[in-house]
């Protein structure tokens, strides 16, 4: 239990500092939005919106219900804000200097499953792979 406890904390922390950032700073990211997404500005509010509403139910300890729609919230924030990370990386790696590099985005890319897993795993929607038999 002690392990899901610091995964709900530095979830929390690290889509809590997100959320500020989406909301205080939007222009980064709506450099990387996908041209077809509409009214990108708004869809910065709401994923900094998104951001906070998560991270805020992974913090409660007093509705395990709530932890886990806040699990599967950020899982699926995750799965859906991976377009526009693999459109930074295609936009990024075009530029003539060749922008960060693959050293910054493969493991961006790497990194997008093991953080919808984590939100899984921190929210209590899966014991995966520490399941007892």
């Amino acid at each position: 239990m002690q392990r899901r406890a610091l995964a709900c904390g530095a979830l929390a922390l690290f889509y809590g500092v997100a959320g500020v950032v989406h909301l205080a700073m939007p222009a980064p990211f709506l450099k990387i939005m996908p041209g077809i997404v509409p009214a990108p500005e708004m869809v910065v509010q709401l994923t900094g919106a998104a951001e906070l509403a998560g991270a805020t139910a992974l913090l409660q300890r007093w509705s395990p219900g709530l932890r886990r729609a806040g699990g599967w919230g950020l899982a699926a924030y995750a799965l859906c804000v991976w377009p526009a990370n693999i459109n930074h990386m295609a936009m990024d790696l075009a530029r003539a200097d060749g922008g960060l590099g693959l050293a910054y985005h493969i493991p961006r890319m790497l990194a997008q499953p093991v953080l919808i897993w984590a939100a899984l795993w921190a929210g209590g929607v899966t014991d995966w792979p520490w399941r007892r038999r």
